[in-house]
Protein backbone atom coordinates (compact mmCIF):
# COMPACT_ATOMS: atom_id res chain seq x y z
CA UNK A 1 0.00 0.00 0.00
CA UNK A 2 1.43 3.26 -0.68
CA UNK A 3 0.86 6.43 1.25
CA UNK A 4 0.25 10.38 0.14
CA UNK A 5 2.78 12.34 1.78
CA UNK A 6 2.62 16.33 2.45
CA UNK A 7 5.30 18.33 2.00
CA UNK A 8 6.85 20.70 4.63
CA UNK A 9 7.15 24.35 3.22
CA UNK A 10 10.68 25.68 4.13
CA UNK A 11 11.87 29.23 5.95
CA UNK A 12 14.70 29.15 3.92
CA UNK A 13 13.21 29.67 0.01
CA UNK A 14 15.50 28.79 -2.97
CA UNK A 15 14.99 28.07 -6.71
CA UNK A 16 15.65 24.58 -6.71
CA UNK A 17 13.51 22.10 -7.99
CA UNK A 18 13.51 18.95 -9.82
CA UNK A 19 13.41 18.76 -13.53
CA UNK A 20 12.06 14.78 -13.53
CA UNK A 21 8.59 14.89 -15.10
CA UNK A 22 5.26 14.50 -12.87
CA UNK A 23 7.70 15.30 -10.13
CA UNK A 24 6.99 18.94 -7.98
CA UNK A 25 9.46 18.56 -5.98
CA UNK A 26 11.14 22.43 -5.30
CA UNK A 27 13.44 23.97 -2.88
CA UNK A 28 10.36 25.55 -1.08
CA UNK A 29 9.57 22.16 0.33
CA UNK A 30 10.65 19.48 2.62
CA UNK A 31 14.33 20.33 3.81
CA UNK A 32 15.26 16.58 4.28
CA UNK A 33 14.75 16.77 0.28
CA UNK A 34 18.73 17.67 -1.75
CA UNK A 35 18.75 18.56 -5.26
CA UNK A 36 22.13 17.15 -7.33
CA UNK A 37 22.89 18.83 -10.48
CA UNK A 38 24.18 16.27 -13.59
CA UNK A 39 27.54 14.53 -13.64
CA UNK A 40 30.22 15.29 -15.81
CA UNK A 41 30.99 12.15 -16.81
CA UNK A 42 29.57 12.32 -20.78
CA UNK A 43 29.04 8.08 -20.30
CA UNK A 44 27.14 8.34 -16.99
CA UNK A 45 25.18 11.91 -17.80
CA UNK A 46 23.91 9.93 -21.07
CA UNK A 47 22.10 7.29 -18.34
CA UNK A 48 20.77 10.48 -16.54
CA UNK A 49 19.23 11.62 -19.24
CA UNK A 50 17.85 8.57 -20.86
CA UNK A 51 16.01 7.46 -17.42
CA UNK A 52 14.51 10.61 -17.02
CA UNK A 53 12.67 10.53 -20.45
CA UNK A 54 12.18 14.33 -21.35
CA UNK A 55 11.96 14.85 -25.20
CA UNK A 56 14.07 18.07 -26.75
CA UNK A 57 15.89 18.29 -23.41
CA UNK A 58 18.59 20.79 -22.42
CA UNK A 59 20.72 20.75 -19.70
CA UNK A 60 21.67 23.91 -17.61
CA UNK A 61 23.95 24.83 -15.28
CA UNK A 62 20.98 24.80 -12.39
CA UNK A 63 19.18 22.15 -13.82
CA UNK A 64 18.38 19.33 -11.19
CA UNK A 65 17.59 15.77 -10.15
CA UNK A 66 15.92 15.43 -6.43
CA UNK A 67 17.46 13.15 -4.01
CA UNK A 68 13.98 10.78 -3.90
CA UNK A 69 14.91 9.35 -7.39
CA UNK A 70 18.07 7.73 -6.06
CA UNK A 71 18.72 4.86 -4.33
CA UNK A 72 19.69 5.41 -0.49
CA UNK A 73 23.17 3.92 -0.46
CA UNK A 74 23.65 6.08 -3.92
CA UNK A 75 23.56 9.14 -1.46
CA UNK A 76 26.25 9.93 0.64
CA UNK A 77 25.19 11.41 4.49
CA UNK A 78 26.84 13.29 7.01
CA UNK A 79 26.69 17.69 6.14
CA UNK A 80 26.29 18.25 2.54
CA UNK A 81 24.63 15.54 1.05
CA UNK A 82 26.70 13.99 -2.12
CA UNK A 83 25.69 11.24 -4.65
CA UNK A 84 28.65 8.81 -4.75
CA UNK A 85 30.28 9.22 -8.85
CA UNK A 86 28.60 5.91 -10.10
CA UNK A 87 24.92 6.51 -8.82
CA UNK A 88 22.04 6.87 -11.32
CA UNK A 89 18.37 7.58 -10.83
CA UNK A 90 16.00 4.75 -10.64
CA UNK A 91 13.02 5.58 -8.90
CA UNK A 92 9.94 7.18 -10.52
CA UNK A 93 6.55 7.47 -10.95
CA UNK A 94 6.08 5.80 -14.20
CA UNK A 95 8.29 2.12 -13.16
CA UNK A 96 6.14 2.25 -9.58
CA UNK A 97 9.13 2.73 -7.56
CA UNK A 98 9.41 5.33 -5.13
CA UNK A 99 11.04 5.87 -1.73
CA UNK A 100 9.05 7.09 1.45
CA UNK A 101 9.73 10.51 2.34
CA UNK A 102 11.41 11.03 5.83
CA UNK A 103 9.00 11.74 8.91
CA UNK A 104 9.23 14.97 10.39
CA UNK A 105 10.34 15.03 14.12
CA UNK A 106 7.80 14.31 16.97
CA UNK A 107 7.80 17.52 18.27
CA UNK A 108 6.49 19.02 14.75
CA UNK A 109 4.24 16.16 14.18
CA UNK A 110 2.24 17.12 17.82
CA UNK A 111 2.66 21.25 16.55
CA UNK A 112 0.95 19.63 12.78
CA UNK A 113 -1.76 17.86 14.71
CA UNK A 114 -3.03 20.87 17.04
CA UNK A 115 -2.64 23.19 14.53
CA UNK A 116 -5.59 20.69 12.20
CA UNK A 117 -7.35 20.12 15.48
CA UNK A 118 -7.20 24.26 15.84
CA UNK A 119 -8.95 24.36 12.35
CA UNK A 120 -11.48 22.16 12.74
CA UNK A 121 -9.75 18.72 12.96
CA UNK A 122 -10.16 19.01 8.54
CA UNK A 123 -7.62 17.55 6.53
CA UNK A 124 -6.88 19.57 3.68
CA UNK A 125 -7.48 17.66 0.54
CA UNK A 126 -3.59 16.93 -0.97
CA UNK A 127 -2.56 17.60 -5.02
CA UNK A 128 -1.76 13.92 -6.65
CA UNK A 129 0.81 16.15 -8.66
CA UNK A 130 2.90 17.12 -5.59
CA UNK A 131 3.22 13.16 -4.00
CA UNK A 132 4.50 10.20 -5.54
CA UNK A 133 3.36 6.57 -4.55
CA UNK A 134 5.60 4.22 -2.14
CA UNK A 135 5.14 0.73 -2.95
CA UNK A 136 7.23 -2.41 -1.81
CA UNK A 137 10.98 -1.31 -0.38
CA UNK A 138 13.15 -4.61 -1.48
CA UNK A 139 12.36 -4.06 -5.26
CA UNK A 140 14.60 -2.72 -7.63
CA UNK A 141 14.70 -1.22 -10.63
CA UNK A 142 15.08 -3.34 -13.86
CA UNK A 143 18.28 -2.97 -15.02
CA UNK A 144 17.55 -3.33 -19.15
CA UNK A 145 18.83 0.84 -19.38
CA UNK A 146 22.12 -0.32 -17.57
CA UNK A 147 22.47 -3.17 -20.18
CA UNK A 148 21.69 -1.16 -22.94
CA UNK A 149 24.61 1.37 -21.91
CA UNK A 150 26.99 -1.46 -21.96
CA UNK A 151 26.18 -3.05 -24.86
CA UNK A 152 26.62 0.60 -26.94
CA UNK A 153 29.87 1.14 -24.72
CA UNK A 154 31.15 -2.08 -25.88
CA UNK A 155 29.95 -1.87 -29.63
CA UNK A 156 31.76 1.86 -28.94
CA UNK A 157 35.23 0.22 -27.99
CA UNK A 158 34.95 -2.46 -30.78
CA UNK A 159 34.85 0.35 -32.98
CA UNK A 160 37.78 2.01 -31.99
CA UNK A 161 39.73 -1.25 -31.91
CA UNK A 162 38.65 -1.71 -35.66
CA UNK A 163 39.75 1.75 -36.55
CA UNK A 164 43.00 1.61 -35.10
CA UNK A 165 43.45 -1.68 -36.93
CA UNK A 166 42.92 -0.13 -40.10
CA UNK A 167 45.35 3.37 -39.15
CA UNK A 168 47.67 0.52 -38.32
CA UNK A 169 47.21 -0.94 -42.02
CA UNK A 170 47.59 2.35 -43.67
CA UNK A 171 50.39 3.69 -41.56
CA UNK A 172 51.96 0.44 -42.59
CA UNK A 173 51.62 0.81 -46.22
CA UNK A 174 53.04 4.33 -46.02
CA UNK A 175 56.01 3.46 -44.92
CA UNK A 176 58.39 2.02 -47.62
CA UNK A 177 60.58 -0.86 -45.44
CA UNK A 178 60.49 -4.52 -45.38
CA UNK A 179 57.55 -5.15 -43.04
CA UNK A 180 54.90 -3.71 -45.42
CA UNK A 181 56.12 -6.64 -47.94
CA UNK A 182 56.42 -9.61 -45.75
CA UNK A 183 53.85 -11.21 -46.42
CA UNK A 184 54.07 -11.34 -49.96
CA UNK A 185 57.00 -13.36 -51.58
CA UNK A 186 56.58 -11.91 -54.85
CA UNK A 187 56.88 -8.56 -53.49
CA UNK A 188 60.02 -9.40 -51.95
CA UNK A 189 61.31 -11.29 -55.02
CA UNK A 190 60.79 -8.12 -57.20
CA UNK A 191 62.13 -5.52 -54.26
CA UNK A 192 65.46 -8.22 -53.04
CA UNK A 193 65.74 -10.85 -55.49
CA UNK A 194 65.72 -13.30 -52.95
CA UNK A 195 63.19 -16.22 -53.08
CA UNK A 196 61.20 -14.85 -50.15
CA UNK A 197 60.73 -13.11 -47.25
CA UNK A 198 61.79 -16.36 -44.48
CA UNK A 199 65.11 -16.91 -47.73
CA UNK A 200 66.15 -12.59 -46.93
CA UNK A 201 65.52 -13.22 -43.14
CA UNK A 202 67.43 -16.13 -42.59
CA UNK A 203 70.25 -14.51 -44.78
CA UNK A 204 69.67 -11.24 -42.48
CA UNK A 205 69.71 -13.35 -39.13
CA UNK A 206 72.74 -15.74 -40.28
CA UNK A 207 75.09 -13.94 -42.36
CA UNK A 208 74.52 -10.06 -42.01
CA UNK A 209 72.98 -9.20 -38.76
CA UNK A 210 75.92 -10.99 -36.15
CA UNK A 211 78.52 -8.52 -37.70
CA UNK A 212 76.60 -5.19 -37.75
CA UNK A 213 78.14 -3.91 -34.79
CA UNK A 214 81.34 -3.50 -36.73
CA UNK A 215 79.90 -1.72 -39.47
CA UNK A 216 81.87 1.50 -40.61
CA UNK A 217 79.57 4.49 -42.04
CA UNK A 218 81.03 6.32 -44.69
CA UNK A 219 82.55 9.47 -43.14
CA UNK A 220 82.72 7.81 -39.50
CA UNK A 221 86.17 7.59 -38.37
CA UNK A 222 86.56 3.71 -37.88
CA UNK A 223 89.84 4.42 -35.16
CA UNK A 224 89.86 5.57 -31.83
CA UNK A 225 92.98 7.77 -30.67
CA UNK A 226 92.04 7.44 -26.81
CA UNK A 227 91.26 4.19 -25.49
CA UNK A 228 90.81 5.83 -22.01
CA UNK A 229 88.35 8.92 -23.48
CA UNK A 230 84.36 8.48 -23.93
CA UNK A 231 83.71 6.85 -26.83
CA UNK A 232 82.67 8.76 -30.06
CA UNK A 233 79.05 9.09 -30.14
CA UNK A 234 77.39 7.00 -32.99
CA UNK A 235 75.05 8.95 -34.89
CA UNK A 236 71.29 8.24 -34.96
CA UNK A 237 70.03 6.32 -37.53
CA UNK A 238 66.88 7.71 -39.54
CA UNK A 239 66.27 3.73 -40.68
CA UNK A 240 66.66 0.46 -38.89
CA UNK A 241 69.37 -2.05 -39.95
CA UNK A 242 67.24 -4.24 -41.74
CA UNK A 243 65.51 -1.44 -43.86
CA UNK A 244 68.79 0.15 -44.79
CA UNK A 245 69.94 -3.61 -46.10
CA UNK A 246 66.85 -3.25 -47.85
CA UNK A 247 67.37 0.20 -49.59
CA UNK A 248 70.54 -0.93 -50.39
CA UNK A 249 68.86 -4.35 -52.57
CA UNK A 250 66.13 -1.93 -53.59
CA UNK A 251 68.99 0.44 -55.51
CA UNK A 252 70.68 -2.76 -56.79
CA UNK A 253 68.00 -4.71 -57.74
CA UNK A 254 65.63 -2.00 -59.56
CA UNK A 255 68.31 0.52 -60.25
CA UNK A 256 66.20 3.63 -58.63
CA UNK A 257 67.71 7.00 -58.73
CA UNK A 258 68.45 8.20 -55.75
CA UNK A 259 66.21 10.95 -55.01
CA UNK A 260 63.37 8.21 -55.53
CA UNK A 261 64.39 6.02 -52.75
CA UNK A 262 64.55 9.51 -50.86
CA UNK A 263 60.98 9.53 -51.15
CA UNK A 264 60.16 6.39 -50.96
CA UNK A 265 61.57 5.89 -47.71
CA UNK A 266 61.13 9.39 -46.39
CA UNK A 267 64.78 10.89 -46.03
CA UNK A 268 67.32 13.05 -47.48
CA UNK A 269 68.79 12.24 -50.41
CA UNK A 270 72.17 12.41 -49.52
CA UNK A 271 71.14 9.96 -46.27
CA UNK A 272 70.26 7.61 -49.09
CA UNK A 273 73.18 7.98 -50.94
CA UNK A 274 75.73 7.22 -47.71
CA UNK A 275 73.85 4.38 -46.85
CA UNK A 276 74.20 2.82 -50.48
CA UNK A 277 78.08 3.18 -50.04
CA UNK A 278 78.06 2.32 -46.50
CA UNK A 279 76.41 -0.89 -46.93
CA UNK A 280 78.47 -1.29 -50.44
CA UNK A 281 81.25 -1.41 -48.41
CA UNK A 282 80.12 -3.28 -45.48
CA UNK A 283 78.56 -6.04 -47.96
CA UNK A 284 81.77 -6.43 -50.14
CA UNK A 285 83.69 -6.89 -46.61
CA UNK A 286 80.85 -9.56 -44.58
CA UNK A 287 80.83 -12.12 -47.93
CA UNK A 288 84.29 -11.32 -49.68
CA UNK A 289 85.57 -12.68 -46.16
CA UNK A 290 83.24 -15.96 -46.90
CA UNK A 291 85.46 -18.39 -49.25
CA UNK A 292 83.77 -19.39 -52.28
CA UNK A 293 86.76 -20.75 -54.08
CA UNK A 294 86.06 -24.46 -53.86
CA UNK A 295 88.26 -27.54 -53.33
CA UNK A 296 88.66 -29.74 -56.31
CA UNK A 297 87.02 -32.69 -54.11
CA UNK A 298 83.91 -30.30 -53.76
CA UNK A 299 83.72 -29.91 -57.25
CA UNK A 300 83.76 -33.38 -57.58
CA UNK A 301 81.43 -34.47 -54.90
CA UNK A 302 78.89 -31.47 -56.52
CA UNK A 303 79.89 -32.24 -60.39
CA UNK A 304 76.34 -32.81 -62.27
CA UNK A 305 76.31 -35.92 -64.53
CA UNK A 306 76.68 -33.71 -67.78
CA UNK A 307 80.34 -33.00 -66.77
CA UNK A 308 81.16 -36.90 -67.42
CA UNK A 309 83.38 -36.63 -70.18
CA UNK A 310 85.14 -33.17 -68.81
CA UNK A 311 85.02 -33.93 -64.72
CA UNK A 312 88.63 -32.66 -64.49
CA UNK A 313 86.43 -29.64 -65.29
CA UNK A 314 87.25 -27.07 -61.99
CA UNK A 315 85.68 -23.52 -63.21
CA UNK A 316 84.32 -22.17 -65.92
CA UNK A 317 84.99 -18.43 -66.77
CA UNK A 318 84.09 -15.93 -69.16
CA UNK A 319 83.97 -11.98 -69.38
CA UNK A 320 80.96 -9.23 -69.18
CA UNK A 321 81.32 -5.63 -69.80
CA UNK A 322 78.93 -2.99 -68.20
CA UNK A 323 77.98 -0.03 -69.74
CA UNK A 324 79.59 3.19 -68.23
CA UNK A 325 79.62 7.09 -68.75
CA UNK A 326 81.75 8.64 -71.25
CA UNK A 327 84.33 10.79 -69.41
CA UNK A 328 85.30 13.83 -70.95
CA UNK A 329 89.24 12.55 -70.88
CA UNK A 330 90.26 11.47 -74.71
CA UNK A 331 92.33 9.04 -72.89
CA UNK A 332 90.20 7.56 -70.95
CA UNK A 333 88.01 7.01 -73.59
CA UNK A 334 89.86 5.37 -75.87
CA UNK A 335 91.09 3.35 -72.58
CA UNK A 336 87.07 2.48 -72.34
CA UNK A 337 86.04 2.08 -75.30
CA UNK A 338 85.02 -1.56 -76.20
CA UNK A 339 85.26 -2.55 -79.58
CA UNK A 340 82.38 -5.65 -78.79
CA UNK A 341 79.94 -3.25 -76.71
CA UNK A 342 81.24 0.09 -79.32
CA UNK A 343 80.73 2.33 -75.67
CA UNK A 344 82.72 2.99 -73.03
CA UNK A 345 82.28 0.01 -70.52
CA UNK A 346 84.52 -1.54 -67.51
CA UNK A 347 84.88 -4.99 -67.98
CA UNK A 348 85.07 -7.94 -65.46
CA UNK A 349 85.74 -11.51 -65.18
CA UNK A 350 83.34 -14.61 -63.79
CA UNK A 351 84.06 -18.15 -62.55
CA UNK A 352 81.48 -20.48 -61.86
CA UNK A 353 82.40 -24.22 -60.69
CA UNK A 354 80.27 -27.06 -62.87
CA UNK A 355 76.78 -27.57 -60.68
CA UNK A 356 76.57 -23.49 -61.38
CA UNK A 357 77.98 -21.25 -57.98
CA UNK A 358 79.92 -18.29 -58.54
CA UNK A 359 83.55 -19.17 -57.30
CA UNK A 360 85.42 -16.49 -58.79
CA UNK A 361 84.95 -12.49 -59.40
CA UNK A 362 87.65 -10.30 -60.63
CA UNK A 363 88.50 -6.84 -60.10
CA UNK A 364 86.86 -4.32 -63.10
CA UNK A 365 88.88 -3.50 -65.49
CA UNK A 366 88.83 -0.54 -68.42
CA UNK A 367 86.50 -1.96 -71.44
CA UNK A 368 89.60 -2.33 -73.77
CA UNK A 369 91.56 -4.73 -72.22
CA UNK A 370 91.59 -8.50 -73.92
CA UNK A 371 90.04 -11.44 -72.43
CA UNK A 372 93.64 -13.05 -71.95
CA UNK A 373 95.28 -10.05 -70.42
CA UNK A 374 92.35 -9.69 -67.68
CA UNK A 375 92.92 -13.04 -67.13
CA UNK A 376 96.46 -12.96 -66.07
CA UNK A 377 95.81 -9.63 -63.95
CA UNK A 378 92.81 -11.12 -62.34
CA UNK A 379 94.74 -13.39 -59.66
CA UNK A 380 92.68 -16.68 -60.73
CA UNK A 381 96.32 -18.49 -62.03
CA UNK A 382 97.91 -18.78 -58.75
CA UNK A 383 94.71 -20.77 -57.76
CA UNK A 384 95.06 -23.70 -60.11
CA UNK A 385 97.06 -26.70 -60.50
CA UNK A 386 97.36 -29.39 -62.59
CA UNK A 387 94.43 -31.38 -61.59
CA UNK A 388 92.65 -28.71 -62.31
CA UNK A 389 90.95 -27.44 -65.86
CA UNK A 390 89.47 -24.67 -66.88
CA UNK A 391 86.55 -24.51 -69.70
CA UNK A 392 86.45 -20.86 -71.33
CA UNK A 393 85.12 -19.48 -74.69
CA UNK A 394 87.25 -19.07 -77.98
CA UNK A 395 88.59 -15.64 -76.55
CA UNK A 396 90.66 -17.08 -73.90
CA UNK A 397 94.16 -17.99 -75.42
CA UNK A 398 95.52 -19.09 -71.94
CA UNK A 399 97.15 -21.98 -73.02
CA UNK A 400 100.83 -20.95 -71.69
CA UNK A 401 98.98 -19.27 -68.82
CA UNK A 402 97.03 -22.36 -67.30
CA UNK A 403 99.18 -25.31 -65.29
CA UNK A 404 96.73 -27.91 -66.33
CA UNK A 405 94.20 -28.70 -69.10
CA UNK A 406 92.00 -26.08 -70.99
CA UNK A 407 88.46 -26.85 -72.66
CA UNK A 408 88.11 -24.34 -75.10
CA UNK A 409 85.70 -25.22 -78.67
CA UNK A 410 88.39 -25.80 -81.49
CA UNK A 411 89.64 -23.30 -83.56
CA UNK A 412 89.26 -23.54 -87.74
CA UNK A 413 92.69 -22.73 -88.22
CA UNK A 414 93.96 -23.52 -91.62
CA UNK A 415 91.30 -25.95 -92.21
CA UNK A 416 88.23 -24.95 -94.39
CA UNK A 417 86.18 -26.66 -92.02
CA UNK A 418 85.69 -28.13 -88.75
CA UNK A 419 86.04 -31.88 -88.41
CA UNK A 420 83.44 -34.11 -87.66
CA UNK A 421 85.10 -34.71 -83.73
CA UNK A 422 85.62 -30.44 -83.78
CA UNK A 423 81.70 -29.76 -84.53
CA UNK A 424 80.81 -32.29 -81.68
CA UNK A 425 83.21 -30.75 -79.21
CA UNK A 426 82.00 -27.46 -79.82
CA UNK A 427 78.43 -28.04 -79.28
CA UNK A 428 79.23 -30.30 -76.25
CA UNK A 429 81.64 -27.45 -74.69
CA UNK A 430 78.93 -24.78 -75.95
CA UNK A 431 76.00 -26.44 -74.00
CA UNK A 432 78.19 -26.96 -70.68
CA UNK A 433 79.75 -23.62 -71.12
CA UNK A 434 76.12 -21.64 -71.28
CA UNK A 435 75.88 -22.38 -67.65
CA UNK A 436 78.30 -19.29 -66.92
CA UNK A 437 76.23 -17.53 -69.33
CA UNK A 438 73.27 -18.28 -67.38
CA UNK A 439 75.05 -16.60 -64.12
CA UNK A 440 76.17 -13.70 -66.07
CA UNK A 441 72.29 -13.12 -66.60
CA UNK A 442 71.11 -13.49 -63.88
CA UNK A 443 73.84 -10.65 -62.12
CA UNK A 444 72.70 -8.59 -64.90
CA UNK A 445 69.05 -8.77 -63.60
CA UNK A 446 70.50 -6.43 -61.03
CA UNK A 447 68.65 -3.80 -62.70
CA UNK A 448 71.84 -1.13 -61.88
CA UNK A 449 73.80 -2.65 -64.85
CA UNK A 450 71.59 -2.57 -67.28
CA UNK A 451 71.41 1.49 -67.82
CA UNK A 452 74.77 3.31 -68.45
CA UNK A 453 76.87 3.70 -64.90
CA UNK A 454 77.36 7.43 -64.36
CA UNK A 455 80.83 7.79 -63.00
CA UNK A 456 79.67 9.86 -59.80
CA UNK A 457 79.57 5.71 -58.04
CA UNK A 458 83.09 4.83 -59.94
CA UNK A 459 84.21 4.72 -56.51
CA UNK A 460 81.96 2.06 -55.27
CA UNK A 461 81.11 0.01 -58.99
CA UNK A 462 83.60 -2.56 -58.12
CA UNK A 463 81.83 -3.29 -54.31
CA UNK A 464 78.59 -2.97 -55.90
CA UNK A 465 79.10 -5.56 -58.95
CA UNK A 466 81.05 -7.67 -55.84
CA UNK A 467 78.44 -7.82 -54.01
CA UNK A 468 75.71 -8.23 -56.98
CA UNK A 469 78.00 -11.65 -57.58
CA UNK A 470 78.28 -12.67 -54.26
CA UNK A 471 74.28 -12.40 -53.59
CA UNK A 472 73.65 -14.39 -56.54
CA UNK A 473 74.98 -17.69 -54.69
CA UNK A 474 72.32 -16.38 -51.87
CA UNK A 475 69.09 -15.26 -53.92
CA UNK A 476 68.69 -17.67 -56.50
CA UNK A 477 68.00 -21.55 -57.01
CA UNK A 478 70.08 -23.85 -59.00
CA UNK A 479 71.07 -23.39 -62.76
CA UNK A 480 68.97 -26.38 -63.24
CA UNK A 481 66.33 -28.03 -60.97
CA UNK A 482 67.70 -31.55 -61.82
CA UNK A 483 70.77 -30.33 -59.64
CA UNK A 484 68.88 -29.52 -56.84
CA UNK A 485 70.41 -31.46 -53.73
Amino acid sequence: MSRMITYQKREHLNNSFCCVPSCSVSGRFNSVVSFHQFPKDETVRAIWVRNIRRDRFVIRRHTTVCSRHFMPEDIIEGGRRRLKPSAIPVLFAWNNFSLPVARTSVWQRRQRQEEDEGEGGDEEPIDASVSLRCHDYDSRPEPSFLDLAYEKISAQQQAISELRRRLEEVSLRQVFGIERYKASDEDIRFFTRFAGYRHFNAFWLHQVEPVTRRIVRVGQSSTVCDTTADPPRRPTRCLPLIDELFLFLVYLSLGLKERDLADRFNIHQSTVSRIIRTWANFLYTVLGAVGIWMAPDAVRAMMPSEFERYSDTQVILDCTELKCQTPSSLLLQSEMYSQYKSHTTVKGMIGVSPHGAVTFVSTLYSGSISDKELFKQSGIIPLLDEDMAVMVDKGFTIDDLVPGKVHRPPFLGKNSQLSREDVLATQEIARLRIHVERVIRRIKQNKLFDSIIPLTIAGSINQLFAVACLLSNYQNKPLVKAWAK
